[in-house]
């Protein structure tokens, strides 16, 4: 791996971290991290209450940039994983699901709930 793609990796688990840390103290419960399932990966799955909410996390140099970062194909490879993860976990399934994204930028971060609906 090139240490450019290192850094990368790096930045991306510290946004994160950094994102689960805010959610969590937004009252967030943490559902799943990091979830590979066959159809893609999850950042995070957080729960509040009777939402299950599939976060997208993205860091970049700015938060507009950071925001434009997450294509509407994205979306669509998350909503399959969803479909995954909800199958066969009735106490999942029930839950309205909402799609957020936390961008992140250097130490600055905005929760964008309901960024993207099916």
């Amino acid at each position: 791996m090139s240490d450019t793609r290192k850094q990368a990796e790096r930045r991306g688990r510290w946004a994160e971290t950094f994102a689960f840390l805010y959610l969590v103290a937004k009252g967030y419960r943490p559902v799943a991290r990091r979830l590979k399932t066959p159809v893609g990966e999850l950042d995070l799955v957080m729960r509040r209450g009777e939402i299950l909410a599939v976060v997208e996390v993205k860091a970049r140099p700015s938060l507009d940039l950071a925001a434009e970062a997450i294509s509407p194909r994205q979306w669509q490879r998350l909503m399959r994983a969803v479909e995954w993860l909800t199958a066969g976990r009735p106490a999942l399934a029930r839950l309205a699901i909402r799609f957020d994204a936390v961008l992140v930028s250097g130490v600055s971060i905005r929760h964008v709930k309901d960024a993207w609906r099916p």
